[in-house]
C-alpha cells in the first residue's frame, strides 16, 4: 500500500522514488533567466519555443505550463515543456536579447 501522499504520483511505489512520469512520455522544465524579464520577452521566447526553428536543436515543442512572474520584476521564469523533440539552451535565446534558456530537468516514461 502507498504511503500517505504517495499513490497519485507516478514512479513512487511503496516509498521506493524512483524516476518516473506522470506528464507525458516526456517533460522538460527549463529556466529562461534575465534580470526582470519583460512579458514581451517572455512571450518571444515561449512563442519560439512553440514553433520552433531548425529541425533537430530547436524543434517546436508544447507548452504544459509556466511558473508564476511578475513581468519586469521576476528574474527566473520555468516552463515545462512537452514533445519528443530536441531544444538547445543557450543565450539570448532564440533571438530574444538577454534571455538565457537552461533545461534543468526532463521527466521520461
Amino acid at each position: 500500500m502507498a504511503g500517505p501522499g504517495f499513490g497519485a504520483i507516478a514512479g513512487v511505489d511503496n516509498y521506493n522514488a524512483k524516476a518516473g512520469n506522470g506528464l507525458g512520455p516526456r517533460t522538460q522544465i527549463i529556466s529562461l533567466s534575465k534580470t526582470d524579464i519583460s512579458q514581451a520577452e517572455l512571450d518571444s521566447a515561449v512563442q519560439a519555443i512553440a514553433t520552433g526553428g531548425v529541425a533537430g536543436t530547436d524543434d517546436a515543442m508544447s507548452i504544459a505550463g509556466i511558473s508564476a512572474f511578475e513581468a519586469g520584476v521576476t528574474d527566473v521564469v520555468h516552463v515545462a515543456l512537452q514533445g519528443t523533440g530536441t531544444v538547445t539552451a543557450g543565450a539570448d535565446y532564440r533571438g530574444v536579447t538577454g534571455v538565457t534558456m537552461a533545461i534543468v530537468c526532463e521527466f521520461v516514461d
